[in-house]
């Protein structure tokens, strides 16, 4: 029977133990996590209000029954186990633990109150352990930096009324900040110009049947600037505007944020035209949707991602997803690129064959005190948030790392 470890539970990690389970008939694969929870930027990347697209959870977790894997959740690669043990103890060992990072603009004033990266935020509004919470007081005007669908995320959990959450899992928390927030207006600025823009034509007509928000277009951009796919989408949100709903959605493209200002929190920031000239917008929230950086894990890095070819790091050493590739595609990106890597480490087998793996990693949490969430926990959790969402919302999660563990170890 040959052993392998995958570091991360997400879609990538999760499609690869299934394709190693389809390639080889002895192979058992053990899913480690740092969060007590699986399925990463499905469970807290993928807005709330995105229900369709967070189904795919069902399918993994069905990967994480089969009897020839485990799942070790809360357990973290670098501070309960090492790279070098999992390596000492299996076959191979894949890294799938994502984009994590957060990348930085590195100008003034990015660690001001009232300025966060989009991680953070999207952390907050799906109600990650490691996230606190955001303040929105006081705020009438946000910003939402980039030219992606991460930005459109941003801008549309923040212009929806509560009513629109129904059928969500946004914690009844975080929907009564949204509700109390006093937002005028949202500003989604694109560095480059708009033929650069990166939305997908789907995610900007959403925002067209937003109840209380109308979409318009900034100073120095215009209609006859706008094409392809995503230039057709936002032209035809734009036209669709009804002037009578009180919050307006704002594009800008062609601004590069110089600084963020402010006496001890945001106030303002200071953007650079392609002509040179400064523009300052106030505001009072700003969101930097500038894309995100995988994990070095003490392993060499390239753009963003973990160094390797093809998916192969070193001997009996994996990345896939976006430790592989860096964070771009889509999920069914993951599952075809998965299948790839299974294969290469398959055929990277050699004739020796370490069987002990989970047998090893068990003994060595126990020796350090950690106690892991496995799949039968995992469900309690699960059970347990379905069971106290209410009427109104498909799951209410527990916020806290000591709430997860109490929720997984309740009887």
């Amino acid at each position: 029977m040959r052993s392998v470890a995958i570091v991360g539970s997400g879609p990538a990690g999760l499609y690869c133990a299934e394709a190693l389970l389809k390639a080889s008939p002895d192979v058992r694969v053990d899913v480690i996590d740092r969060l007590p929870t699986p399925f990463g930027l499905v469970r807290s990347g993928v807005a709330p209000d995105h229900q369709s697209t967070k189904g795919v959870a069902r399918l993994l977790n069905r990967v994480l029954a089969k009897p020839d894997v485990a799942f070790f959740g809360g357990v973290e690669l670098g501070r309960d186990v090492s790279l070098d043990e999992l390596r000492a103890a299996y076959d191979a060992v894949a890294i799938a633990t994502g984009a994590a990072c957060d990348r930085t603009l590195g100008i003034p004033g990015e660690s001001l109150p009232g300025v966060y990266a989009s991680g953070r935020f999207v952390g907050w509004y799906n109600h990650h352990p490691d996230h606190a919470d955001v303040d929105l007081a006081g705020v009438r005007t946000a910003i939402a930096i980039g030219a992606g669908n991460v930005a459109l995320d941003v801008t549309r959990i923040l212009a929806k009324t509560p009513d629109e959450f129904a059928g969500s899992d946004l914690a009844p928390e975080v929907s009564a900040a949204l509700a109390a927030a006093t937002l005028e207006r949202i500003r989604i600025v694109g560095r480059r110009a708009a033929t650069a823009m990166k939305f997908t034509a789907g995610e900007l007509l959403e925002l067209r049947d937003l109840a209380r928000a109308k979409t318009e277009l900034g100073a120095g951009t215009r209609i006859e600037d706008l094409d392809g796919a995503a230039g057709t989408a936002l032209a035809e949100v734009v036209a669709a505007a009804d002037e009578t709903k009180p919050l307006s959605l704002v594009f800008d493209f062609g601004l590069v944020p110089v600084a963020f200002e402010g006496d001890g929190r945001l106030e303002r920031v200071r953007f650079r035209a392609a002509d040179g000239t400064d523009r300052v917008i106030d505001a009072q929230l700003a969101v930097t949707c500038v894309g995100y950086e995988t994990h070095g894990h003490d392993l060499e890095r390239d753009a963003g991602a973990l160094r390797n070819v093809d998916g192969r790091i070193d001997a009996g050493l994996y990345a896939v997803g976006w430790a592989k590739r860096g964070p771009s595609g889509t999920i069914p990106t993951n599952r075809s690129e998965a299948q790839l890597v299974a294969k290469t480490i398959v055929a990277d087998f050699g004739d020796a064959s370490r069987n002990d793996g989970r047998a090893r990693l068990t003994a060595l949490l126990a020796r350090r005190g950690v106690a892991y969430v496995g799949y039968d926990a995992w469900r309690r959790i699960d059970l347990s948030e379905i069971a106290r969402s209410g009427d109104a919302r498909v799951r209410r999660k527990w916020r806290s790392h000591d709430a997860l563990h109490a929720a997984a170890t309740a009887t």
